[in-house]
């Protein structure tokens, strides 16, 4: 795992390269490479996985006329070097960085369909004076460019090190930020930043003299299913889920596993301890109240696979690290459980550098709740005046309706607005009464990405349009990006099983009810998993990652709330009715947490505007020092 910088499109000065690498040094803390040529220039950090005394980057092919820098892991790296050397290629490392550039002399872009793993990489093509850029499938790895005034191009792991540069500005994208109070994330390919775009998942980038070109190469198709008896799609799903857990134990450093006790952590921690020779190391995090702890599930698991099990518990939320997840999600991020992700990651890099985890289980099998919605799809039949006459009817009780209470805000015309409901922060209709920015209210009609992809095209089934919306969007844009960061912050590199593009595009194909069936979520995975996992672990309710939030905002955190989000400098942005947040402040205080989700989001985004808008980013020492060989 790694962190790459670089540039096209102009004289590479050695210095701001050097400072777009130490921008990202987190991400590498043990080594660093530069390439400086006529027309582009490469910063790369390297945390050493494989072949960890040979594989420095960037790497170049026999002759000096490509070079290539990499982030993730290629797994199977080994096949492909095989079939390589066969055909004459010759080879200076045993990296597997060093496969993908040998296999891109052969087949350029469509070496990509050959890769079986993680990553975000860069080729720079000096013959022909082209870079090329490009993600893995479900976007696990992230990359974000900048076009330059005159025709070139900067690029970077992460928004920091473009910001190294001196053409990129740091000016807030206000379409980014209304998505954002959506949402909770900002969706692709769009970024905070004006000017500063994310290659989508499943994408390349190619750049030749001041031209780009972005394409597709891979989106999962849900059009066509299985017909065969269910007994045969468990044997294959599992063989898939064994294989895809196995070819990710490769490592020349310690490897662990994050265990929640969820479903999904719990058959990863179990495949693993079965392949491997030694105990696993597994690694939790438990919350006070108890409705938010987890760790006793985790327990149970690391008990019956005879794991290295370690456990940390979290009291409460705290400035301090509420500044350290600003500056290294480098957006506004409203995803609370990236304080749990941050703690976990923190306990495990001192054991271990590489992490297993189970990411990506619920958007392939079904497990979130909000997918029994599918069971009222019949209810958008009924005459709108009907449906009309219920919302107004639920009105007087949306605050005893947790989530429920979005669907009667938002009024859903169609199950599509329904679902969408579901994940929204912020509803439409709740816009005009929280902004009074005429740049926030222009946008308040921009159709937010989820949404059009589930009306723009037909699905076999509703599940299917809310799992490819999923896929699409939530997975990459706030899962991924949670996990990838959470992690890189500390120097640890984490792999997701679930993620493995074989295991989805099977799963994509497996019809709806076998992955919700009376009102049970991940029946198949479920069904497959009896009597390898534990019964407590199969028949326990969903709780996710979850934090007290409410309770954070009026305790431990509400000095910080009220002086940022009401304070002289954030009222003085001119974005929100004074009047709402106040509102929405005293609700919290009293003890409800009707907006204990928005106001998180408010706090993100206005500590990112300290961050990276009032004030030039200077990068941060890495949270983890790792010690020289």
């Amino acid at each position: 795992m790694c962190g790459i910088a670089g540039l096209a499109g102009l004289t590479p000065d050695p210095d701001v390269l050097q400072a777009m690498g130490l921008a990202i040094e987190h991400r590498g803390p043990d080594d660093a490479g530069q390439m400086l040529k006529d027309n582009a220039g490469f910063a790369f950090r390297r945390l050493s996985i494989i072949d960890v005394a040979g594989g420095h980057q960037p790497i170049y092919n026999e002759d000096g006329s490509a070079a290539i820098m990499l982030n993730g892991e290629i797994y199977n790296h080994h096949e492909l070097r095989a079939g390589l050397e066969q055909r004459g290629h010759r080879f200076r490392t045993h990296s597997d960085v060093e496969t993908v550039l040998h296999l891109w002399e052969e087949k350029a872009e469509g070496c990509l369909d050959d890769l079986r793993g993680m990553f975000a990489l860069s080729i720079w093509d000096e013959r022909r004076q082209e870079l090329f850029l490009a993600r893995d499938r479900v976007g696990k790895k992230p990359l974000y460019y900048h076009r330059l005034a005159g025709g070139g191009l900067v690029f970077g792991s992460e928004i920091k090190a473009l910001l190294q540069h001196p053409e990129v500005r740091r000016r807030p994208n206000l379409e980014a930020i209304d998505h954002f109070l959506t949402l909770q994330y900002v969706p692709s390919p769009l970024t905070a930043f004006e000017g500063v775009e994310r290659i989508p998942p499943g994408s390349w980038l190619r750049w030749r003299k001041g031209s780009v070109e972005v394409k597709r190469y891979w989106r999962l198709d849900y059009s066509e299913k299985f017909t065969e008896p269910e007994a045969e799609l468990r044997e294959e799903m599992l063989r898939l889920l064994r294989e895809a857990v196995k070819i990710r134990l490769e490592s020349e450093v310690p490897l662990g596993a994050f265990l929640s006790g969820g479903v999904d952590s719990s058959a990863v921690v179990a495949f693993a301890a079965e392949a491997m020779s030694e105990p696993l190391k597994t690694f939790s995090i438990g919350f006070e109240p108890g409705a938010f702890d987890e760790s006793p599930y985790a327990r149970i698991v690391a008990e019956r696979f005879g794991t290295d099990h370690h456990e940390l518990r979290v009291d409460e939320g705290t400035p301090q690290l509420l500044e350290d997840i600003v500056w290294h999600y480098d957006q506004p991020f409203g995803d609370s459980s990236a304080v749990p992700s941050f703690h976990v990651a923190r306990i495990t890099r001192p054991h271990v550098t590489v992490v297993l985890n189970g990411d990506g289980g619920d958007e392939s099998f079904g497990g979130y709740d909000r997918y029994r919605l599918t069971a009222f799809e019949m209810y958008f039949r009924l005459p709108a005046v009907v449906r009309l006459g219920m919302y107004a009817g639920a009105a007087p009780f949306v605050k005893y309706l947790g989530r429920g209470q979005r669907l009667v805000q938002l009024r859903p015309r169609d199950p599509y607005e329904a679902y969408y409901a579901t994940l929204t922060h912020l509803t439409p209709r709740r816009k005009p009464w929280l902004y009074t920015s005429d740049g926030l209210r222009a946008l308040m009609e921009t159709p937010s990405p989820p949404l059009a992809l589930m009306q723009g095209k037909t699905h076999r089934t509703l599940l299917d349009a809310m799992l490819e919306a999923d896929v699409n969007w939530y997975l990459p844009d706030d899962l991924l990006v949670k996990m990838d960061v959470a992690t890189m912050a500390h120097s640890l590199e984490a792999r997701s099983p679930f993620l493995d593009h074989k295991l989805m595009e099977f799963m994509a194909r497996v019809p709806s009810r076998y992955k919700l069936r009376s009102g049970q979520s991940k029946y198949l995975l479920k069904s497959a998993l009896r009597g390898i996992l534990p019964d407590e672990i199969l028949d326990r309710p969903k709780m996710g990652f979850g934090v007290p939030l409410g309770q954070w905002l009026r305790t431990s955190l509400r000095e910080l709330l009220e002086d940022t989000i009401l304070g002289p400098t954030a009222l003085a942005r001119g974005y929100f009715r004074p009047e709402a947040l106040r509102e929405m402040v005293a609700v919290n205080n009293s003890g409800r947490n009707d907006h204990q989700y928005l106001l998180w989001d408010l706090l993100m985004l206005e500590m990112w505007h300290r961050t990276y808008i009032d004030q030039v980013p200077v990068p941060r020492r890495p949270l983890i020092r790792v010690a020289a060989a």
